[in-house]
């Protein structure tokens, strides 16, 4: 006789989610808070040229707009808190020196909305660049402590401005290190990035580990001085 507690009744663990089994984001409008600067031009263009709508703010209206128009690909301009209101997930492509006075304006607009950061603080000398530790940690953890009610992650660090506003470079074979508290919020950013061609967005664990994902930008740029390269990052055995 079997009773509830035997083995065979025992109820059978769900099967593990696949980790590339990624949401649908095609239909997101994707802000670019820094999107005349040129690591945010690039992103907008390459998401723009997969299909994705796209505003870029500025803290000019006119400015975002003239580039809007360069870009092409229905991408439109406005300035930041037009841009953070119209979006569904808002890229923080801003300056280092200016990343904390942008967010602390942008807070009311910005609540509620899925934030990716992909400032990277970086000081330069003589010897090179070097990263810079900020009092919360990263630029991440700075952006999650300023943004309380938006949900915050770290995400395209390590690509090249150059390769991604070339024309006639047709695939970015790189990898994106994405970082967040909710793994449904990186699997929608780890979605986002698959939608550029030769690009794989790849979970890489908390806001906590953000500090060394953003410093490697210091390594990546020796890199590229020494092999005259656009060298990007490429996770293995996944």
């Amino acid at each position: 006789m079997t009773t509830p507690d035997s083995a065979g009744d025992a109820p059978k663990k769900a099967p593990a989610k696949d980790p590339w089994d990624l949401p649908a984001v095609s239909s997101l409008v994707v802000g670019v808070l820094g999107g005349p600067g040129d690591q945010g031009r690039g992103l907008a263009y390459r998401l723009a040229q997969a299909g994705q709508r796209v505003i870029i703010g500025s803290r000019a209206a006119e400015r975002a707009q003239a580039a809007a128009a360069e870009l092409g690909h229905g991408v439109e301009g406005a300035d930041n808190a037009e841009c953070a209101r119209r979006s569904d997930i808002v890229i923080v492509a801003v300056p280092w020196d200016g990343h904390a006075k942008t967010l602390e304006g942008l807070r009311e607009e910005l609540a509620g909305k899925l934030v990716v950061d992909c400032v990277n603080p970086l000081g330069f000398d003589k010897k090179g660049a070097y990263a810079l530790t900020p009092e919360e940690g990263s630029a991440a953890e700075q952006a999650a402590a300023l943004l309380p009610d938006s949900r915050v992650t770290a995400a395209f660090h390590h690509l090249s401005a150059v390769l991604l506003q070339d024309p006639e470079v047709a695939s970015i074979d790189t990898d994106v290190m994405v970082l967040g508290e909710s793994r449904a919020d990186t699997d929608l950013v780890q979605a986002l990035a698959g939608r550029i061609p030769g690009m794989r967005g790849v979970f890489a664990g908390r806001l906590r580990n953000a500090h060394q994902v953003e410093s490697l930008v210091a390594n990546l740029i020796s890199v590229n001085r020494r092999y005259k390269a656009h060298a990007g990052v490429r996770v293995t055995d996944i």
